[in-house]
């Protein structure tokens, strides 16, 4: 078994890769003010950014659904690794070596299942790229040659081939120290008679890859008349390839497609392959399954639902892609991208529209020009006569319904309108009627499942959402925290100082008590702060400051509240000595008014029956409270 891997490492590893690196393989960031980034969570649906990375802290944290931590934290939870296995990829992608505490360095058997896999699927890529040159596979540079493809081509996509033997992937993955049970569940191999023997066979091999640019499964063509098997055979669903979450190309296209706001869809490998060659970058394809919900959130987190972005499907003009543009079109609302359809003249692709007519013609192709929602609703009234009213109202009727889904109020009465025209109906106002009835019906049958993401609510001066009185957290007694409330807002404000800006609160706020704190949750970070060494140990190293308050948090909500206020921005437009003195004053000042108010409040309650010496030093108390509290009104931070 694996032994522990060595502090010093672990924390060599958080420091060597940037957390906004890390993220920006997965999601467009944006500029969020205050050194900070955001973007769409990739953890929550939402339509607005919450989500928020702090490239200088090396933390991120989500607004809406509360996610936060490190760049070990994100990937572990976006890939779903261990603790192990991330830091094990994080440390690969830098170059460093890690250490165990039981002795030795990382061998291959101890290594995580996912990582695992995905070696196997590298090597498996760079075996079948070799054997792409081999004489064998003359058939499958020939089905290259023949759609326009050169080497430099197949070289850029990675374009390989698997041999048509039994087992020559197989023997060699053996070869390279992976088990028989790590080739079954990668889906590189399957069990034959005598052991396993490769799944794929005599095929032209498109590798896979997830947004990290991993590679994770296969596409194979098939290129004999005597293979029985499908003409693309994919990766079967396995622990690191789930075919409606994948989408090839997206390693390739990822960066172009956050900074064009624009991504293409298409249908097959060649297609990604023609559109990229064209200059059309921006082109993915759906692997072996119908474009979908998952898909969808993947170019969201890259589109960012800016009002510019732009989503264009091509699809083959006979009835297997009219299918799958109306298919796409029941999706559309889950975008706020435009939605847009392209489809080429005699129903050629785009592999076959660059062969036939040349890269611009590609390009010219897949610019936005048919919306999605008119094609669609074209192809329901195309079934329908027209010419008569029957006709005219059962299309009606199919087509009101689908633009009924549009939840825009605005955008669904703009549709209902060209409906109208559509079908024919000269009383534009009795369509928009129809579609509006329908949509309230559906609203009240099943209540508005909108797929809305996290609280809109934006904080003050475009900051991070304004939270109003969540419900008291796990682990935390005593009430819920209140924002209006002017203590809990300055208490909050303190911990961001504290955490963010150390150097303008120390030493003076580690000499303040966790009982300063009204509100639970903000003295369960005091209490962090205050076992990691204080705010004093900020001044030296900020990142390992930040991570030992980290690990003194006692649970994952804590850790939550820490990574939140440690990315938020401030209130105030300048942050400097005053404003930390502002609330360094405000926090003790409440809390010296408190305990002035408790002293008062216990001798009232105990009248004539408190003890002369008892009562003189509670008296005296107050009245050194009083002072205190004077001084701190007068000269502010100056009297703490």
């Amino acid at each position: 078994m694996a032994g522990r891997i060595n502090d010093d490492d672990v924390k060599a590893v958080r420091d060597a890769v940037p957390i906004d690196a890390v993220v920006s393989e997965y999601l467009q960031l944006r500029n969020a003010g205050g050194g900070n980034l955001k973007g769409l969570c990739p953890f929550h649906d939402e339509k607005s950014p919450s989500f928020q990375v702090s490239p200088g802290k090396g933390l991120f944290h989500c607004f809406g659904c509360q996610e936060g931590g490190d760049t070990i934290a994100f990937v572990m939870k976006i890939d779903h690794l261990s603790f192990s296995e991330t830091v094990e990829r994080l440390a690969a992608k830098a170059g460093i070596t890690l250490r165990y505490e039981e002795g030795g360095y990382n061998p291959s058997h101890q290594r995580g299942e996912r990582i695992r896999l995905i070696e196997a699927h590298q090597a498996a890529a760079e075996f079948y790229v070799r054997a792409l040159e081999s004489p064998e596979a003359e058939i499958g540079r020939k089905f290259l040659a023949e759609r326009g493809f050169d080497q430099d081509a197949a070289t850029h996509f990675r374009v390989g081939y698997s041999p048509a033997g039994w087992d020559h992937l197989t023997r060699y993955l053996r070869g390279k120290g992976f088990s028989d049970k790590e080739l079954i569940t990668s889906g590189l191999s399957q069990d034959g008679r005598r052991g396993p023997i490769d799944r794929f066979r005599g095929r032209l091999m498109w590798p896979i890859s997830d947004t990290a640019g991993d590679v994770v499964g296969f596409g194979a063509r098939k290129l004999r008349d005597d293979d029985n098997g499908p003409k693309y055979l994919n990766t079967p669903e396995t622990p690191i390839y789930k075919k409606s979450q994948v989408l090839y190309g997206i390693d390739l296209a990822k960066k172009d497609i956050a900074k064009a706001s624009r991504a293409v869809v298409v249908e097959g490998y060649t297609d990604v392959m023609a559109c990229h060659l064209a200059g059309v970058t921006t082109a993915i394809a759906t692997c072996g399954t119908a474009f979908g919900n998952d898909h969808i959130k993947i170019l969201r987190r890259l589109l960012m639902d800016n009002g510019s972005a732009r989503v264009i499907f091509t699809f083959d003009g006979d009835s297997a892609g009219q299918k799958a543009a109306l298919r796409a079109f029941e999706d559309d609302q889950k975008f706020a991208a435009e939605t847009y359809i392209a489809i080429a003249p005699d129903g050629m692709d785009p592999c076959d529209l660059r062969l036939a007519k040349g890269d611009d013609s590609v390009r010219d192709l897949v610019e936005p020009r048919t919306p999605l929602f008119e094609f669609a609703l074209r192809q329901i009234v195309g079934r329908y006569d027209l010419e008569t009213p029957a006709g005219r109202a059962a299309a009606l009727d199919e087509a009101a319904a689908v633009v009924a889904k549009i939840k825009t109020s605005s955008v669904q009465r703009e549709v209902a309108v060209q409906l109208a025209g559509l079908v024919g109906i000269l009383d534009q106002e009795f369509v928009v009627h129809r579609v509006a009835q329908l949509a309230r019906w559906a609203r009240d049958k099943g209540g508005d499942q909108g797929g809305r993401g996290g609280p809109q609510g934006r904080g003050p001066r475009g900051g991070a959402p304004q939270q109003t009185a969540p419900a008291p957290a796990p682990g935390f007694s005593g009430p819920a925290l209140n924002l209006r409330s002017p203590a809990h807002r300055t208490e909050r404000e303190l911990l961001k100082l504290a955490l963010q800006k150390p150097a303008l609160v120390s030493p003076a706020f580690d000499a303040y008590g966790v009982d300063e704190f009204t509100a639970p949750p903000y003295a369960a970070v005091r209490r962090c702060i205050e076992e990691a060494g204080g705010a004093e140990q900020g001044l030296t190293d900020d990142r390992a400051y930040l991570g030992a308050v980290l690990d003194a948090a006692p649970d994952n909500t804590v850790r939550n509240l820490v990574t939140e206020l440690a990315v938020e921005v401030f209130r105030g437009k300048s942050i400097d000595e005053t404003y930390a003195g502002m609330h360094l004053v405000h926090v003790r000042l409440r809390a010296v008014d408190r305990r002035i108010n408790d002293v008062q409040g216990s001798l009232a309650r105990l009248g004539s029956n408190v003890a002369p010496q008892d009562l003189a030093a509670a008296q005296n108390e107050v009245w050194v409270l009083q002072q205190y509290a004077q001084s701190l009104r007068a000269h502010g931070a100056a009297a703490l």
